[in-house]
């Protein structure tokens, strides 16, 4: 963290960095350093700017920029006391978010934002430590070493409750462990995809490609002491709630071999993004070539002078074609659906090196720095993703605001295609902006245009052993295919092969492609089950998994610890609160674009519910799950023999 009791700053480093500093970020760590809130009055108020990379002057004028600028090295070089204001109440934060910004918070935002930043404590506690005795019989198995995984046993190892997780791979990291394709990064600022607790890491890009993401996720399972708990190369076959025992059944498979594993709580962390999506398109094992799903790039594979085709055109191909266009012979891509393209300037700049000082020496400015983020890639684009029943023209657009996007998003890539209007019509996509995945330009208009790449949308008849023929008779041969065609979404948890009471397995509850969860982590049937990053807890809007995974897991923990502290032996969603969860989830969807008829995503199952995504605001998923409410649950006390 950046906050420091004390310190000195040399004036020249100090005046070198702020020549790159973020002067509404700057704003916000003088108030903390001084405590006085005229830095947030004018002359100083920043303007609004909605780019997901702000200008760093905040729209002020030239003299005023100097001024703050020398203001800010007089502060910091003269000072040897700690910042004045460590803890800003609800009504002070609102008024600095807001002077940050530009332009007004909501109320609610307060205590979710100094809960993410750091002021107030977001962990849960014991109110009493418990003795060993209390604890016995109360392990938890969770499957999964990505995220998920890395911070709930981070936060089960602060409250001392014992854990074991199970990884299929050899390392942590999860997702980011497994894909690492050339051009691999993250599609949300890393100040934003990153934990609210630990170290801070030094990012080198404001959005940073695989190697930095997966590098910082093995820092995590380290500094957390989560790396000890951990069982690579394990497989779970399938899981049994025990019910004369109060417990978790686990058939394991690793290095060893088969056993079982008995624990008094199961959580899956395998999230959404777990299983690749097998090719289904005929012929696709008589391929001669070299064949593999995006997420199982070969890491020997050369491509340089090769013929390389790519089924799809989603975030996977977005990232892959532009970081191997200039190397192959040829580039084939084929595409089902066209994607809306967002521009993102500045989205392969380094941070500069000013910046990194300040975000590494200056009070509280890595903070709101990471508030800036976390707002512009957050809440403040879902309001426009609602339907207006009285807008004109449903089949584009939304609303107003939804239509403006549309356009300055035709506008940017009319404006990268001009000279290829063929290229361009086939580009353009015939659903509301962001009906899908939003994806970020990282130069995929300008790889379209080389010479050497091809955009195909006829559909694919068949897979041959040398290359692909399309329903047009045309047959285009390759020697690398690439499928770059998603993950299974739908089954998430109940891959797992989990039976709950009665021994009713989890695919069948969920019947297949529609599984439901309350607060997408609890389901009737399956007591002391967790499933993180479950159904409707997806980001759909914008945001950040890990502000999901902090949230989620201080809800299990909280559970945890109320079970302990009141000698619970089981804890189950009540049906009725289950399903009163689902009807807002639906009704709440229905309103939103995911739900626009004449279109396919993978947000939604094969009867057009929404299933990955949620429809709630970050900050309104926050307070759902800040507090666990057991009257929501069935609970089951523990007798004095089974302690």
């Amino acid at each position: 963290m950046s906050k420091r009791s004390h310190t000195t700053y040399d004036q020249a480093a100090l005046s070198a960095a702020i020549r790159d500093a973020d002067l509404r970020v700057l704003l916000m760590s003088l108030v903390h350093q001084t405590g006085d809130t005229h830095w947030l009055e004018a002359p100083y108020t920043p303007c609004r700017d909605v780019r997901l990379i702000a200008d760093p002057s905040a729209g002020l004028p030239e003299a005023v920029q100097s001024d703050l600028r020398a203001r800010a090295i007089e502060v910091f070089s003269q000072s040897s006391s700690g910042p004045a204001l460590t803890n800003p109440d609800d009504h002070l934060m609102i008024r600095m978010m807001s002077a940050c910004l530009g332009e007004a918070v909501p109320p609610e935002y307060a205590p979710a934002m100094r809960d993410e930043l750091g002021f107030t404590d977001r962990d849960i506690h014991w109110s009493k430590p418990p003795e060993q005795s209390e604890l016995a019989g109360r392990d938890v198995l969770i499957v999964g070493a990505g995220v998920n995984g890395i911070v709930l046993g981070a936060k089960l190892g602060q409250l001392g409750i014992r854990y074991t997780i199970v990884e299929k791979n050899k390392g942590v990291g999860g997702t980011w462990l497994e894909n690492s394709y050339p051009g691999c990064g993250v599609d949300t600022p890393n100040h934003a995809y990153s934990l609210s607790f630990g170290r801070r890491y030094r990012w080198s890009r404001y959005f940073s490609l695989r190697d930095e993401i997966q590098d910082y996720l093995e820092c995590c399972a380290t500094e957390f002491g989560v790396r000890s708990h951990i069982r690579f190369q394990t497989t779970v076959r399938g899981a049994q709630w025990i019910e004369s025992d109060r417990c978790w059944e686990t058939e394991l498979e690793g290095p060893g071999g088969k056993e079982r594993f008995r624990s008094g709580f199961l959580v899956s962390a395998i999230g959404q993004f777990n299983q690749s999506r097998k090719p289904t398109i005929p012929g696709c094992e008589s391929f001669q070539g070299e064949a593999f799903h995006s997420a199982h790039w070969p890491p020997e594979l050369d491509v340089t002078n090769q013929r390389v085709s790519i089924i799809g055109t989603g975030a996977s191909a977005m990232q892959i074609v532009p970081s191997i266009a200039n190397q192959v012979k040829s580039l084939t891509i084929y595409q089902r659906t066209p994607q809306w393209v967002r521009p993102i300037p500045g989205y392969g700049e380094s941070i500069p090196q000013g910046a990194q000082w300040l975000l590494e020496q200056l009070p509280y400015y890595v903070e709101w720095f990471r508030f800036t983020m976390l707002w512009r890639y957050g809440d403040g684009l879902l309001p426009y993703l609602r339907k207006d029943p009285d807008w004109p023209h449903p089949e584009r657009a939304l609303n107003r605001v939804n239509d403006r996007h549309r356009q300055e998003m035709v506008d940017f890539m009319s404006d990268q295609l001009q000279d290829h209007p063929d290229l361009a019509a086939h580009c353009l996509p015939d659903y509301p902006a962001y009906g899908k995945r939003i994806l970020l330009d990282n130069g995929w208009y300008h790889a379209l245009t080389l010479p050497q790449v091809h955009l195909i949308t006829d559909p694919i008849s068949r897979i041959t052993e040398s290359g692909i023929l399309t329903t047009d008779d045309v047959h285009r041969s390759a020697d690398v295919l690439i499928y770059a065609i998603g993950f299974e979404m739908m089954q998430m948890a109940s891959r797992l092969n989990i039976q709950g009471r009665g021994g009713i397995d989890l695919k069948d509850t969920w019947d297949g492609d529609n599984p439901t969860a309350y607060l997408g982590m609890t389901v009737p049937g399956y007591p002391n089950f967790f499933c993180l990053l479950g159904p409707n807890t997806g980001l759909g809007h914008g945001g950040s998994a890990m502000f999901q995974a902090e949230c989620q897991t201080r809800y299990v923990t909280a559970c945890l610890v109320r079970m302990i502290e009141e000698n619970l032996a089981s804890l189950e969603v009540r049906r009725d609160a289950h399903d009163n969860y689902v009807e807002r989830v639906d009704k709440e969807h229905q309103q939103m674009i995911w739900s626009h008829p004449g279109m396919t995503t993978y947000y939604r199952n094969a009867r057009g519910r929404v299933v990955t995504v949620m429809p709630w605001r970050l900050v309104d998923y926050w307070e759902m799950t800040h507090e666990a409410d057991l009257s929501n649950y069935h609970v089951e006390r523990r007798t004095r023999a089974s302690r």
